[in-house]
């Protein structure tokens, strides 16, 4: 491996015979470390987004970007990189953590990590990626949260050489991307007719749905996070999301992903008074219900699961998007439209020999996953005992 730039390591692999007396391809990788990688990469990184089938709107240069700005800390930026014949097929994102563990960006904000492998190379690029991963010291790892049942991260994961494991991470739910009444039509008699009546009134209440400009979506957001606030002003809101940099990432994040077609905002009006913003991630493969915010006097008016699901079902099926993704999360909200489930994995990766880090973190990980529902059971009959 020879040092090309201060911050930034490149390998070349010895080219793939594609036949007798023809050259294959010349695989070359590299791990950039420099703060502002993702920036000055942001145009090939999102050609390369755009040619993953499996990449969320979270894997976007706007959302990564972004994201590094408000939470990454200086120093800590690995991105790894693999091209063929100069151009970039394969890559992850992550941030390193003390002690020689390294996971995707995001934290708990991402419903899905994902790396990125170029459709038309995918496997080899698999290969290429694990085979430049930085892990080569006991204490190492690479832990990925959150990852799709048959993402590309599952490709690098069957192409690492070392030691690895596999366990279930968050329940996501998801529906099929039809239109309302056909939905409706899935349900229970007794269920779906109290949904077809929540429908009526939400016509006749005359609450008004405005698709957002592409311009306006960063100031939407901040709106959207003062109604969030609102929501949930009774109960325990999330800290993260009345932070400053929540608010800073989300308005980036979404100003960019809008421009690219991933992000859609819409604003609702009742007697031409803003009482609800909702965010809905868009790509190939699901919209995504990412975050909404609604005045508590328009919950007690109408059923607000019912009004974003009608305008996300409406998005997705004039865009040809066959699922409707309700994100991570049991919310009660959802179970009434019979959602189906999945579990998200979480890959782990550790060096062939000695996986002192890896081995450590899988009995922690494990010991949490024992202790997580005596710790939930006190925390819901609190929640009954206060009515929640």
């Amino acid at each position: 491996m020879s040092a090309v730039h201060p911050e930034r390591a490149t390998a070349q692999v010895p080219p793939a015979r594609a036949g007798r007396g023809a050259p294959g391809p010349v695989w070359t990788s590299e791990v950039r470390t420099e703060d502002d990688a993702l920036v000055t990469l942001a145009a090939e990184w999102q050609d390369l987004a755009d040619r993953c089938p499996t990449a969320t709107p979270f894997q976007s240069a706007a959302w990564q970007a972004s994201w590094w700005r408000a939470y990454g800390r200086p120093g800590r930026l690995r991105v790894v990189l693999v091209r063929r014949d100069g151009q970039l097929v394969g890559a992850a994102a992550l941030t390193a953590h003390r002690g020689g563990r390294l996971t995707g960006l995001g934290g708990g904000l991402i419903d899905f990590t994902e790396v990125l492998l170029d459709r038309e190379c995918a496997e080899q690029a698999a290969a290429q990626l694990a085979a430049a991963l930085p892990l080569h010291r006991p204490w190492q790892l690479l832990e990925l949260h959150e990852v799709r049942p048959g993402s590309a991260a599952h490709l690098v994961y069957a192409a690492w050489t070392g030691r690895r494991h596999q366990l279930l991470d968050s329940v996501c739910q998801h529906l099929p991307a039809v239109p309302m009444d056909e939905l409706l039509g899935r349900l229970p008699g007794r269920t779906a007719q109290r949904s077809r009546a929540k429908q009526r009134k939400l016509l006749e209440a005359g609450v008004a749905a405005r698709r957002v400009p592409v311009e306006e979506s960063a100031a939407a957001m901040g709106e959207l996070l003062q109604l969030h606030a609102l929501q949930w002003e009774s109960r325990t809101v999330t800290p993260e999301h009345v932070s400053a940099r929540f608010g800073q990432h989300l308005a980036e994040s979404t100003a960019g992903l809008a421009r690219l077609g991933q992000a859609v905002v819409y604003r609702y009006y009742l007697e031409e008074e803003l009482l609800a913003v909702d965010l809905l991630l868009l790509c190939p493969s699901f919209a995504g219900l990412y975050l909404y915010g609604a005045h508590p006097r328009l919950r007690e008016r109408i059923d607000i699961a019912g009004l974003l699901f009608g305008t996300s079902l409406e998005v997705a099926v004039g865009a040809g998007i066959p699922e409707l993704s309700l994100m991570r999360g049991e919310e009660p909200y959802k179970q009434r439209w019979r959602p189906e489930r999945e579990r998200n994995h979480r890959l782990l990766l550790g060096p062939r020999h000695f996986a002192g880090g890896l081995s450590l973190r899988l009995a922690v990980v494990r010991s949490r996953a024992a202790l997580a529902p005596r710790l939930r059971e006190p925390a819901r009959r609190l929640r009954a005992l206060l009515g929640r």
